[in-house]
């Protein structure tokens, strides 16, 4: 039996009598359609937020508009604790009308990878919905009302669909055995495999781990279906020299690989990127260069001849320009910017034209509006992230109206209309429009929870180190803030160390619930963070913990300096993943902190280097490999600092280390060296290990038992 589905159409926008369930009732009444800006602060009591308030909101997707620009589609998710009760379904908003969003689909599995049809009446997306043993594309028409009707039923799913440009097609992502050319052979494959005896993987290149999964033997491929139901997917890479490589493949993903591909204008061909040499990726970068495929298979052309990588792939209305982000792989460094990028199509040049050649900021995300003359894009800087325009052909970069605090997350444009998601750290995501005016807000799923909580928006401040590097910084203060009190200080480290701190709203380390005990917490973004330029995101290469680490420590005694309220005798460090390297360095080299939290952090350089999930940019980034006589590879790994102990200089201050059992990326290895240290040196430490976790603590209660644990570890050193 399938789930209910909304019967309904887009020129009426009235919901079923059928949805009459709690969950639809709910969700429709926190729907209301707002005003512009984000809510003000009520007089009604405000209470401290809880890991409630924070597991519970409603995590608001990405918005899609149609491409006559008058719908927006987007996801909401039913947050709960009980994975079981969670809900993902899909909203409907008018872009042309003050009408409140509507419910769309009514199902626990949920929908990604959403688009709209070119006439902006029906809906494509990715779905598992009863019998599918995995992810399937699903066609819903929105206007005329109806069941979604599923498109495909292959043995390893589907994803990412798009459309062709007259609508009678779509092209998407799946995968194959080696070996395989049918759909027949893919299902005769995946029956041997499952009637195995043995259970023993075997691997011939790296890496065999990504995140939290083993890798298999699947092989990405390109398809295109006829837009209706029992029709026949084509492999149009099948045959061809370039898939048959054994480097070919795309980025790797949660769902397996995937390749960056579009229509041509025309319709007659598919341009996509790919690498050709991912089996030497503990060896040398991964380049993805741009492809040509005609649209009923063949042979691919090679569109670029450089050594950058390409992603992101959009084509002008007019159909006489393609767009992409550049990333320009310099050897031997650890960190280009995102850079947009031009080709005149027909391909006259292999070489692109660098738009935004002069703006040494990573471009985040862009869109092509009606009318084409101006790229509007968003990037990272000191905590925000805000909207930004360039003329299509280059030029100087122009602020566009957007709100003074928080950061943009999502862009999509059609027609006239530009919407998006704008969070801040106290106003949980929601969908605003940008149109060239001040932002106006269009949904309002979070904000009357937000409105009942005490929380205050971070402050900002600076500094200069001694080389001469300005330090961006932010506090958070805690409910019922009082400046006349003393507080301790806890200062969290962000991961990466390619990212920033920023004013937006997150789960796994929430600054309001960190602070909520009754601590400042402090968020440096050290040399390495972007949002600062191409040389300081560098600027950790050979220097991958010690200046950042001194960095984090003038950032304490900076704020100590600056804010009376903080108690410079009660300092706390904590971080993840790269945050928890850094953890980890200042346990190991200052006696300064009363306690320290490391999640997912390495302990040891060369470990890191051999089992976790990707080693070749560990290895630039140090300078040479593991066997070189290289100092930093000794040197700045944490655990070759345990002499500090008997020094009186570092491995004194209690520990919390924290790790998913599941962790690829920063294996459990690292974690249980870091207790059997503390064990050896008799340092107060407790090792907790999540064994169905990955990298980060994704489920509910596994998320609120490691706040509470925290809270429990500071204060009883802080307190």
């Amino acid at each position: 039996m399938t789930s209910p589905r909304l019967r309904r159409s887009i020129g009426s926008l009235l919901i079923a009598a059928a949805c009459a369930s709690l969950a639809c009732a709910a969700a429709a009444h926190a729907a209301d359609t707002t005003a512009a800006a984000p809510a003000a602060a009520t007089q009604q009591a405000r209470h401290a937020i809880t890991h409630e308030d924070v597991w519970l909101m409603k995590r608001v997707g990405a918005p899609i508009a149609s491409p006559d620009g008058k719908w927006a589609v987007f996801s909401v998710v039913d947050s709960a604790y009980d994975s079981k009760e969670l809900w993902s379904d899909l909203w409907l908003k008018s872009l042309t009308d003050e009408s409140a969003p509507r419910r769309l689909t009514f199902s626990k599995g949920g929908e990604s990878a959403v688009a709209w049809s070119p006439d902006s009446r029906q809906l494509v997306f990715v779905a598992k919905r009863e019998g599918d043993e995995a992810g399937q594309i699903y066609r819903l028409d929105v206007a005329a009302g109806g069941e979604a009707q599923r498109l495909t039923s292959l043995t390893l799913g589907a994803r990412m669909p798009k459309w062709s440009p007259d609508g009678k097609q779509l092209l998407f992502i799946s995968d194959i055995y080696p070996g395989n050319k049918t759909e027949a052979d893919v299902k005769q494959s995946a029956k041997e495999r499952k009637e195995r005896k043995y259970s023993a993987r075997s691997y011939e290149t790296t890496a065999p781990r990504y995140f939290d999964k083993w890798l298999t033997d699947k092989q990405v491929r390109l398809f295109i279906v006829d837009a209706q139901a029992d029709a026949t997917p084509r492999d149009i890479l099948s045959g061809s020299q370039l898939a048959a490589l054994p480097g070919f493949g795309g980025g790797q993903g949660d769902e397996g690989q995937t390749l960056d591909a579009i229509w041509t204008p025309d319709g007659k061909g598919v341009v996509f990127n790919a690498a050709t040499n991912r089996d030497a990726a503990q060896r040398e970068a991964i380049h993805s260069q741009l492809y040509l495929v005609a649209a009923t298979g063949g042979e691919p052309q090679r569109l670029t001849q450089d050594q950058h990588s390409y992603n992101n792939l959009k084509f002008a209305a007019d159909g006489k320009t393609l767009f992409a982000l550049s990333d320009a792989d310099t050897p031997g460094k650890v960190y280009d910017v995102n850079r947009l990028a031009s080709f005149a199509w027909p391909l006259v040049s292999p070489a692109p034209t660098i738009l935004t050649a002069k703006l040494d900021r990573s471009i985040s995300r862009y869109v092509l509006p009606e009318g084409g003359k101006r790229i509007l894009f968003s990037y990272e800087h000191a905590g925000l992230e805000k909207l930004y325009s360039i003329d299509v052909k280059g030029g100087e970069v122009r602020d566009e109206p957007s709100l003074p605090t928080g950061s943009i997350s999502s862009l999509s444009s059609g027609g006239k209309s530009l919407v998006g998601v704008w969070e801040s750290s106290i106003n949980p995501p929601e969908i605003y429009a940008f149109n060239g005016k001040q932002p106006k807000r269009l949904t309002s799923f979070n904000t009357e929870k937000a409105d009942k909580i005490d929380w205050q928006a971070p402050e900002h401040f600076w500094f200069k180190t001694a080389d001469g590097r300005q330090i961006h910084n932010m506090i958070v203060k805690p409910a019922n803030f009082d400046p006349n009190k003393k507080y301790p200080l806890f200062t969290v480290i962000h991961g990466g160390a390619a990212s920033m701190w920023r004013d937006q709203f997150v789960l796994r380390w929430n600054y309001h619930l960190l602070a909520k005990p009754g601590y400042v917490v402090l968020l440096t973004d050290y040399k390495g963070s972007t949002g600062y330029g191409e040389e300081f995101a560098r600027s950790i290469q050979f220097d991958p913990l010690k200046g950042p680490g001194d960095e984090l420590n003038q950032g304490v005694d900076e704020a100590i300096k600056k804010y009376p309220f903080i108690d410079a005798t009660k300092l706390a460090a904590g971080g993840a993943s790269y945050g928890g390297h850094l953890a980890n360095w200042l346990q190991a080299t200052t006696t300064r902190y009363k306690a320290i939290v490391s999640h997912a952090g390495e302990m040891d350089l060369i470990m890191q280097w051999g089992t976790s999930d990707g080693g070749f940019g560990r290895e630039t980034n140090a300078g040479g490999p593991v066997w070189s006589n290289l100092p930093v590879w000794r040197d700045q790994s944490p655990v070759m600092q345990a002499g500090n102990h008997e020094k009186g200089t570092g491995f004194t201050t209690p520990i919390l280390i924290t790790v998913g059992e599941l962790d690829y990326r920063v294996p459990a290895n690292n974690a249980l060296m870091n207790f059997a240290v503390q064990q050896r040196l008799n340092v107060p430490a407790k090792l907790i290990v999540f064994p169905d976790e990955n990298h980060w603590i994704l489920k509910g209660e596994n998320s609120r038992f490691f706040y509470n644990q925290v809270e429990e570890w500071l204060a009883k050193y802080l307190k």
